[in-house]
């Protein structure tokens, strides 16, 4: 690597590092520290763009193309069909007025079930700081041709976002994150001409792997219809039990301001999706124009390989600003996710159990939190097989508690006790398609052929991904349905001031004293309900909703078939 580009990797580190200690400086309160509300679309956008979108996902989503073709696309884009309902969920976070998503599971079912999601939202975002953590090692790895190790960029770069993000908190994030996400649009196409160039264009590609299942976007076999429909819907309960789905939905100044912020945001990213998916295509016809031996190539090095391959004979500098860049998404998501784990610890563990502390007290053991909470991402970062691998684990890990949002939503009768049984029943029921007496027991159904429930991995026989969300995901609502079916009704008062929130926008200059509380004065919206006179709570959605979500659809549409269209033989 040229002098010149470890000079910009570690000028652009050490500036959006001071950059947030500067913002930090403002943060008086908790409050501030997690949940601004001040922020328009511009920021908004980027905030949601920045949060979900890292350098790790490039290396998942170029090592699945480059291993399966085109469907590998689908490790990102399984989240597509949810866009529409990112203009719905919005603003019911953003009503309820909560500074964590636990304190909604808390009004909603009691405090039990904000400690589950607080210990579980805590480690799932752990987690998911330690697989963001192992694709940014794997890319330094690569770009820098092992003279930078991923056992040094790993904790190197969880320090400095640790600095700035325990400094500035939420605002430090947001702030970051627009100038970081900016980079990252351009860099996610800055390397894919230059690739497609050296192997002949599109045409050039299909003609050297000579394989049309790889220029598919679904390839039967490994990434079919029902892979990508099942890891849809688990995506959907996924999106609404993360911890940091809150500060995105509800740190803007407007309603609206976090509805464009959370779509938009999100389709801007599916479009570097599909820059990572054909670079990762491309990468495949490169190596076999240049006659490499396949065996030798590790599919998480290949998006940093192309990068050290084209980007120096450009100009000096310009790999340094491409890895800044991906690194700049690492720790845009990071930053939000250590933030977001951060609050759900002092907020919803540490001040039931430390009440009346200065609302310093309470920031110092946010930001120590946070240190914390890093601390066993790096542990999950050096654990990991690999980013594919241990995205599969994440997207199961946090789905379960996703039940109980939605069965609450639109549920007057669901309770604590439906929540604990779903959530454990999920879990459980994950854990014994793990097991060998129980993929003996699958083997001996006669239909199991057919329907193709057990596959081969590395010499043994597994449970296919996609009947093993199937499978936790329906036994764990049954399980959660009867379980508030026999047990005691939840609090019809908290079930109204929950459903109050929901029907009430924030007001422009409201100030918010106590988490899910209306400010006294504030008389709850009427909304019309369907199926009223039962206890299904679902209110007729407004124009701007029915709108919004057509829209949304609409480019959800065009995305597909712009890709297929521009993939086309």
């Amino acid at each position: 690597m040229h002098l010149i580009d470890i000079a910009v990797i570690v000028m652009y580190l050490l500036g959006i590092t001071f950059l947030g200690i500067r913002i930090g400086k403002r943060i008086k309160a908790s409050s501030d520290f997690f949940m601004p509300r001040r922020f328009g679309k511009g920021m908004m956008m980027m905030h949601a763009f920045g949060t979900g979108t890292a350098s790790d996902q490039a290396v998942i989503v170029s090592s699945a193309s480059f291993k399966n073709g085109l469907s590998g696309i689908w490790f990102q884009w399984l989240w597509l069909f949810c866009t529409p309902f990112y203009w719905v969920i919005a603003p019911i976070f953003r009503r309820l007025r909560a500074i964590t998503t636990a304190d909604v599971y808390a009004l909603r079912f009691g405090p039990s079930v904000a400690v589950l999601f607080s210990i579980i939202g805590v480690i799932g975002l752990s987690l998911k700081i330690g697989l963001m953590l192992k694709g940014a090692g794997a890319l330094i790895d690569a770009g820098t041709d092992g003279s930078v190790s991923s056992n040094f960029a790993i904790p190197v770069v969880a320090l400095l976002f640790v600095i700035y993000g325990a400094a500035g908190g939420m605002s430090a994030a947001i702030v970051t994150d627009y100038i970081q996400g900016i980079l990252t649009i351009i860099f996610s196409f800055i390397l894919l001409p230059f690739v497609l160039h050296a192997v002949g264009g599109i045409d050039g590609v299909r003609g050297l792997v000579n394989d049309s299942s790889k220029m598919s976007l679904v390839a039967p076999d490994k990434i079919g219809i029902f892979f990508i429909v099942a890891f849809g819907v688990n995506s959907l309960f996924l999106i609404v039990s993360q911890p940091f789905i809150m500060g995105v939905c509800a740190a803007g100044k407007t309603e609206m301001d976090g509805r464009f912020g959370f779509v938009v945001g999100n389709l801007i990213k599916r479009v570097c999706t599909a820059a990572w998916a054909i670079t990762g295509l491309a990468a495949l016809a490169y190596f076999i124009k240049e006659g490499t031996n396949m065996s030798q190539i590790d599919p998480d090095r290949v998006y940093g390989q192309m990068a050290k391959e084209f980007l120096p004979v450009i100009f000096p500098g310009l790999l340094g600003l491409f890895i800044a860049a991906l690194l700049a998404g690492v720790m845009s998501s990071c930053d939000s996710f250590m933030i977001s784990s951060s609050a759900l610890f002092t907020e919803n563990l540490y001040k039931p159990i430390r009440e009346g502390k200065s609302k310093s007290h309470y920031l110092k053991v946010a930001r120590a939190a946070s240190i914390m909470i890093v601390g066993f991402g790096l542990i999950f970062a050096f654990s990991m097989d690999g980013v594919v691998s241990g995205l599969k684990s994440w997207l199961k890990f946090g789905a379960p508690l996703g039940i109980g949002f939605w069965a609450g939503l639109f549920w007057r009768r669901f309770n604590a006790a439906g929540v604990w049984v779903s959530t454990l029943t999920a879990y459980f029921c994950w854990w014994m398609t793990t097991q060998s007496f129980f993929i003996s027991f699958l083997k001996s159904l006669p239909f199991e052929e057919k329907l193709g429930i057990l596959r081969s991995a590395k010499g043994s026989q597994v449970v296919y991904e996609p009947w093993q969300i199937v499978f936790y995901l329906s036994v764990a609502i049954v399980a959660g349905v009867l379980a508030s079916l026999f047990t005691k009704s939840p609090d019809e008062k908290k079930i109204k001031c929950y459903h109050d929130l929901i029907s009430t926008p924030v007001r422009e200059g409201e100030i918010i004293d106590e988490p899910c509380t209306l400010p006294v004065g504030t008389l709850p919206a009427k909304r019309r309900k369907w199926f009223a006179g039962t206890s299904f709570e679902i209110c007729a959605p407004s124009r701007v909703s029915y709108i919004g979500f057509a829209l949304s659809w609409a480019a959800v549409a065009i995305m597909i078939f712009g890709f297929m269209y521009i993939m086309r033989p």
